[in-house]
């Protein structure tokens, strides 16, 4: 009887079986076609964010360069104006020469003149408009002031517009104020209505077109427009009077100034390689004037690389032909941890005479 029972509801079984392995396979199938539809519908989302994300790369790197030959050309345009553009009131004036200075980029270059003793440049002139008879007599003076040109300011193009489109700034922030601001004119910002700087420096030696400087503040390729010779009696004024705000300028002011365990060696090492077109005469001297940039203050830096846990940042000195690394906590001590060379900076100043070159000329 059982087995009569069992028999009557085996197809029933089956039939359920068989439709319980159909129902699942269709939901599998339904499962599977709705992950392919979605797969698809993200794999196009993806390619349209990597066409978009190309596009503004792209677009990126076309206006960075557009920017790059802008400021070529506009420095060129400064370099050598053409009459024919001049206004009436506009002067010719020209760079008569170009300084090769320690300081490979404007990050690092010291905020003011003779802060950095051992800051060397050489002031190359063009012998077609300043004659070697032109500097004869200028070694018998210690120092002397240089008039050139912010040629590195971002805002160059504002000079090219007419004052009421150009934008330009009439106040612009002061340490000393602590983000106040003061008139651009009563400061020595670079951004200024005509990009000129004037600096003083103490001439080293004279050797035909050119100058050997130290003290300087001025960045590598520095266009300049005229030299003056530094007259005590008149130029320096006892008891000239300054506002506060400059007296107490000493914000960034360094506590100290300590160098990594192996920094010595690591600078010999790249000295091996930069010596040949350094300013300096031995990797214990450029160590010295590392250490008086950093005496000085914590200057402005774009180029923070690094943020570590404990708020301190990584910089970067662009020196000569080595990229000096050194953090800054919040106590103003600087610590100087690696130095590697910069092959770029080599390959930029591979017309530049070294000071060998400058020693054996003067001995």
């Amino acid at each position: 009887m059982g087995s009569t029972l069992n028999s009557k509801w085996l197809p029933v079984t089956s039939t359920v079986t068989v439709a319980l392995a159909l129902l699942s396979a269709s939901t599998a199938v339904i499962s599977l076609y709705f992950c392919r539809k979605k797969s698809k519908v993200l794999y196009s989302k993806i390619q349209e964010l990597e066409i978009s994300l190309n596009s503004c790369l792209q677009n990126s790197a076309a206006e960075r360069q557009g920017r790059i030959r802008a400021q070529q050309d506009l420095r060129k345009a400064l370099a050598e104006p053409k009459s024919e553009n001049l206004e009436q009131t506009s002067y010719p004036m020209t760079p008569i020469g170009l300084v090769q200075s320690c300081f490979s980029t404007r990050n690092g270059t010291p905020r003011q003149p003779l802060l950095v003793p051992l800051a060397r440049a050489c002031l190359v002139f063009d012998s077609a408009r300043v004659p070697p008879a032109s500097l004869e007599g200028l070694v018998e003076y210690s120092h002397c002031w240089i008039i050139y040109v912010f040629h590195l300011n971002t805002n160059l193009e504002k000079l090219w517009k007419h004052p009421s489109r150009s934008k330009f700034k009439a106040k612009v922030r002061v340490p000393g104020l602590k983000g106040g601001k003061m008139g651009v004119l009563a400061t020595r910002s670079p951004h200024r209505p005509c990009p000129i700087g004037l600096t003083v420096a103490k001439v080293e030696a004279v050797r035909g077109n050119m100058v050997l400087l130290s003290g300087v503040d001025l960045v590598d390729g520095t266009p300049v427009l005229d030299i003056k010779p530094y007259l005590p009696y008149c130029d320096s004024i006892q008891g000239a009077a300054v506002p506060e705000w400059v007296m107490v300028d000493n914000v960034l002011a360094v506590a100290s100034v300590n160098f990594s365990e192996g920094f010595s060696s690591s600078l010999s090492d790249c000295w091996e390689t930069a010596k040949k077109k350094s300013l300096y005469a031995s990797p214990d001297e450029l160590q010295c004037l590392i250490k008086q940039n950093q005496d000085q203050e914590a200057s402005d830096n774009e180029n923070s690389q690094v943020c570590h846990p404990s708020g301190d940042v990584t910089y970067h000195l662009i020196l000569e032909g080595t990229n000096v690394a050194y953090r800054i906590d919040f106590n103003g001590n600087v610590t100087v941890e690696n130095v590697v060379v910069s092959s770029e900076i080599l390959n930029r100043n591979r017309n530049r005479r070294s000071f060998l070159e400058w020693r054996d000329e003067l001995s």
